[in-house]
């Protein structure tokens, strides 16, 4: 067994694809319109679905706004230097919502930050070297 991919529904999906493609530099893998359904799947991640998990992102074209609830927390991604990953981030144009330092409350060394996409989705930037 393993992980496929993660979904979640967002509002434009032209913005969020534009977030995770050329700001996070995932590639769409595939996408595909549901006409008598009125939703399409955009599919993206950083490699291939037979060997990564990905994300499926999910545009129902009725609906322009959706409550993020408590339970949700973030998407982790590994990066080889968060605080340079964060300045690339924002030079995009994306929004950097906990600046790169240490792990609050941890003696790990872990070195993490957090980013928002367009429809206020976490996203956790972590080094290879974390601790916890």
């Amino acid at each position: 067994m393993r992980m496929l991919h993660t979904m979640y529904r967002v509002t434009d999906l032209e913005k969020s694809l534009s977030f995770y493609t050329e700001v996070l530099g995932m590639r769409l893998l595939r996408r595909k319109d549901y006409p008598e359904g009125r939703f399409t799947l955009a599919f993206v991640g950083f490699g291939d679905e037979a060997d990564n998990t990905v994300l499926e992102l999910t545009h129902n074209w009725d609906t322009d706004q959706y409550d993020l609830g408590t339970g949700y927390g973030h998407i982790a991604i590994e990066v080889d230097d968060v605080y340079e990953a964060c300045d690339q981030i924002k030079a995009k144009g994306g929004q950097v919502v906990r600046e790169a330092g240490p792990m609050k409350n941890s003696t790990s060394g872990t070195i993490l930050a957090f980013v928002r996409d367009p429809d206020g989705y976490m996203i956790e930037l972590l080094s290879p070297q974390r601790g916890d």
